[in-house]
């Protein structure tokens, strides 16, 4: 029977339980963690409010752990067929094991609340994840540029030639981008970071619930007050997370594009050996950026996201609708994919060769110092800046230019003074502002530590 069936003769409808619940015990299998923990969570308020005896939390508490650790972090725990989701499965396990006790964990909640804490959970600990291998990912690119930092290279404006760059430039551009995508990533992680456990399925519930409790024990940072609220964070959540996400799939994306052209014939700027490129099958010449490629459509599919979730959500009322199970399917995948896009970014720029005599065809890249000869003018000749451009402009027009090709940028971020230390310092501070040590007490306090209850305070204490 399904949790909310109420005759044993009902049979539910095959083909409405396949078009609303087909994928939902694939996806759900990524919450299966985040569910057990926050049904323990439950499990210790319901017995500090008397709602549970001894004999009852301890039989639940110890069946959860067993399945945490030797089902779920082993790989061996599955959501039979006929079970609608990941809810419904962890109470149908201990129902089946441990009798009727296993029906007393939705004392109190919906599954409204627990996908909501679920998704919470589940978030907390993807961005925990992004966190870290964007900062590694971070520190190569300021590595490289520390290489590559006195190797010049052209810098274009509407794709054609405009001043010098450097690979030091570049390279650090791209880590400096980085920080402020982790500053969305961070204002996403404020809002995930508060409980809605005990909203139950919009309008809380008329048990004296004490969800001040299980904030703590989740180590959430604060609660969704009201319970209204709570359950209008589904959607939204998903939807600001995904747009901070989005601004990381475009950092990628853009140096992609970057290095897609780098790579091509017309630019020959970079290199990366034949294992790592694919081939034509009729051009034998070919060294193609295909993973350079597909991280580009994949990170712009990512940013796709946040529309899809806006235009799903953003004219519903207030409440739960059915609706938000299709934002789970497209919303759960992309932590897989953006880590993904990540890892092979870094393997191929850990294998990656740089040109180092870009500029010496003179003819190419004659007028990329054409700045520099206007600069000389004003501080050598006293010219004004606007009649130092029109003699040089006029001078290119007239074929007499004569190029000044020595860079001699000094000012803080250009190519003489690329900050690296600043930026890495700027990053060192964004990242100080994440409290994921809390995300590991969490899950030692509930699924390692002895739990005992004060007899005053009837509050749980951790051994």
């Amino acid at each position: 029977m399904k949790i909310w069936e109420k005759k044993t003769n009902f049979r539910f409808n095959k083909e409405i339980e396949s078009f609303t619940s087909s994928k939902d015990s694939k996806i759900d299998l990524f919450l299966a963690p985040h569910d057990v923990m926050g049904t323990i969570a439950h499990v210790i308020m319901l017995k500090s409010i008397g709602l549970l005896n001894q004999k009852d939390f301890r039989i639940l508490i110890q069946e959860l752990r067993n399945i945490y650790v030797y089902e779920i972090l082993k790989n061996n725990f599955k959501i039979d067929e006929g079970i609608e989701d990941i809810h419904s499965q962890i109470e149908f396990l201990l129902t089946n094991r441990l009798g009727e006790v296993g029906k007393k964990i939705h004392t109190g909640r919906s599954r409204n609340d627990q996908i909501l804490v679920d998704l919470k959970l589940f978030v907390r600990t993807e961005i925990k994840e992004i966190v870290e291998i964007t900062y590694s990912f971070f520190d190569l690119l300021l590595k490289l540029s520390e290489q590559h930092k006195n190797i010049l290279m052209p810098g274009y404006t509407h794709y054609q030639i405009a001043m010098p760059s450097s690979f030091g430039l570049w390279f650090a551009a791209y880590a400096e981008s980085l920080i402020d995508d982790l500053l969305l990533i961070r204002a996403a992680y404020c809002i995930v970071n508060k409980n809605p456990l005990g909203s139950a399925a919009g309008y809380g519930s008329s048990l004296p619930l004490n969800r001040k409790m299980t904030t703590n024990l989740l180590g959430f940072k604060n609660l969704n007050y009201n319970v209204v609220y709570a359950q209008m964070g589904r959607g939204k959540m998903e939807r600001i997370v995904s747009e901070s996400i989005s601004s990381l799939a475009r950092t990628l994306s853009k140096m992609s594009q970057d290095i897609c052209l780098y790579l091509s014939q017309n630019f020959n700027f970079i290199s990366f050996p034949d294992h790592l490129t694919t081939g034509s099958s009729i051009m034998p010449h070919k060294k193609n950026p295909d993973v350079f490629e597909i991280i580009r459509a994949k990170c712009n599919r990512i940013t796709s996201l946040p529309n899809e979730i806006s235009l799903i959500s953003s004219n519903l009322c207030s409440g739960y609708h059915r609706d938000f199970q299709i934002i789970k399917e497209r919303f759960i995948p992309i932590f897989e994919e953006i880590k993904k896009c990540f890892f092979m970014f870094q393997y191929m720029l850990n294998h990656i060769t740089i040109k180092k005599d870009i500029l010496q065809d003179d003819n190419k890249y004659q007028y990329l110092f054409s700045v520099e000869v206007v600069n000389k003018l004003v501080v050598e000749k006293g010219y004004s800046f606007r009649e130092a451009y029109k003699k040089v402009g006029l001078d290119i027009q007239n074929g007499c230019f004569k190029p000044f090709t020595k860079s001699c940028y000094s000012h803080e971020g250009s190519i003489g003074n690329l900050c690296n230390t600043q930026i890495r310092n700027l990053m060192q501070d964004v990242l100080k502002e994440f409290d994921f040590d809390q995300i590991n007490q969490v899950i030692k306090r509930l699924i390692y530590s002895k739990i005992y209850f004060d007899e005053s305070s009837k509050n749980p204490i951790f051994f």
